[in-house]
């Protein structure tokens, strides 16, 4: 940390906090010029200090690796593999790639990709990189450092999961459809920013068959439609816990889902939460909006056949999520359902992540105004019809059942107030 930087004289006396420029992990001259000409205009001196803090905290000290392809000695059996740029952003302390992670924290650079040839370089590079995991292990969620990084791996999760990942490729395998949107979203924003179609590579076209075949896969019902016997699920998951949220029930499998719903299961939700039923609708949103707009630089790149297929699984999902996830609600009317079977069964609440029902505008499946959404938004901010709106004195708002698990264990201390929320969550009051 550098001791250059006094402390802001504003009401919070803020610190200076970026690591020093030698330790940076990765530095852009167009990120240092946002950071000064939003600073200027801001005459808050402590909003001003947590801008200069947190713009840059991905470059600062997340790029655990990256190459812009030069000096690459390709590692892999598969033709292009771990060719060109790459870039492995890690989320915290652990050194582990989360898809969805990685593409959200690089977004706020997006903009700036097309006039700034280093971090056109790095977002190339992180397509490239979730390419090459996609393609490999598409039901993952979190990956190891590239081969041609040399960074050593870390202690993966241990969990029986089929189909069966490579420890040293895979960090942990939980299946959330919203990780493969993100894996599209990064591309598209890249698309959207540069025009450029450079990520379009014979092995990202390898990722996107592995993605459709998810999708193809994860669309079957659980019983044949035919002889009514139990097909068993293409994905399944389980782990040695004592937590529900952290492995799927039925012996890994899930519940039932029905056929011919258009929609797509997801094992895990954006909060890593298992799914209770498997039709996660934020997650089949967000997918159904990041394939349409894939569409467009697939047949900038002449890749027409694909981009139809793209196209159609797109409307499907779209028309499934208006056939099957809209429901009457006794007192908002129709809203959508945070989750659904296909069968008519329904859970009505919402996560704080990203996608999530409050969040349907902001992926692109609706407009703010839309009827549906405006119903489904009242329903999630009513504490009465959200079981996991929270209040209290300092907050309220959209929490989830990773906030109630803090909360829980954080109140083991005091077994009444835990006896009072595991016996009436829908009415408990934080204080």
């Amino acid at each position: 940390m550098t001791s250059s930087h006094p402390r802001t004289d504003g009401l919070l006396a803020l610190p200076y906090q970026r690591p020093s420029p030698q330790c940076r992990t990765f530095t852009s001259s167009a990120i240092e010029q946002v950071i000064t000409d939003i600073t200027f205009r801001i005459e808050d001196p402590d909003l001003a200090r947590l801008f200069e803090n947190a713009f840059p905290s991905t470059t600062d000290t997340t790029v655990k690796f990256h190459t812009d392809g030069s000096n690459t000695h390709p590692q892999g059996s598969s033709p292009g593999q771990w060719q060109g740029a790459h870039s492995f952003i890690i989320t915290g302390d652990i050194v582990a790639e989360w898809l969805r992670d990685s593409a959200n924290q690089l977004e706020p650079y997006q903009p700036l990709a097309r006039k700034d040839p280093a971090i056109y370089a790095l977002i190339l590079g992180a397509i490239n990189t979730q390419a090459e995991y996609v393609a490999q292990f598409p039901y993952c969620n979190a990956f190891q450092p590239p081969p041609i990084s040399n960074l050593p791996s870390e202690a993966g999760q241990i969990d029986n999961v089929t189909p069966a990942p490579e420890p040293s490729v895979v960090f942990e395998c939980k299946y959330e459809l919203d990780s493969l949107a993100h894996f599209l979203s990064l591309a598209n924003q890249f698309y959207k920013h540069t025009g450029s179609v450079d990520f379009v590579t014979e092995r990202w076209i390898e990722a996107l068959e592995s993605l459709l075949s998810v999708l193809e896969e994860q669309s079957q019902p659980t019983f044949d439609p035919e002889t009514g016997q139990f097909v068993k699920n293409e994905y399944t998951f389980r782990r040695r816990t004592d937590t529900g949220t952290e492995t799927l029930s039925l012996h890994g499998v899930g519940n039932p889902l029905r056929r011919g719903t258009g929609l797509v299961r997801s094992a895990f939700r954006p909060s890593d939460d298992a799914t209770i039923l498997g039709f996660l609708i934020p997650s089949n949103a967000m997918m159904a909006v990041e394939l349409e707009r894939a569409v467009e630089f697939l047949e900038a790149s002449g890749q027409e056949p694909l981009a139809a297929r793209v196209e159609e699984w797109s409307q499907t999902i779209r028309k499934g999520i208006w056939d099957h996830a809209v429901v009457k609600h006794r007192v908002y009317g129709d809203v959508f359902a945070y989750e659904v079977d296909g069968y008519g069964s329904s859970i009505l609440m919402d996560d704080a992540n990203y996608p999530s029902l409050l969040a349907l505008p902001l992926i692109g499946f609706v407009s703010i105004d839309d009827e549906t959404y405006q119903n489904t938004r009242r329903m999630v901010l009513d504490r009465d019809a959200n079981p996991y709106y929270l209040s209290g004195r300092g907050f309220r708002g959209v929490g989830g059942k990773s906030t109630w698990r803090q909360e829980l264990t954080q109140a083991n201390k005091q077994t009444a107030f835990v006896d009072v929320l595991l016996i009436a969550p829908r009415s408990a009051h934080w204080t």
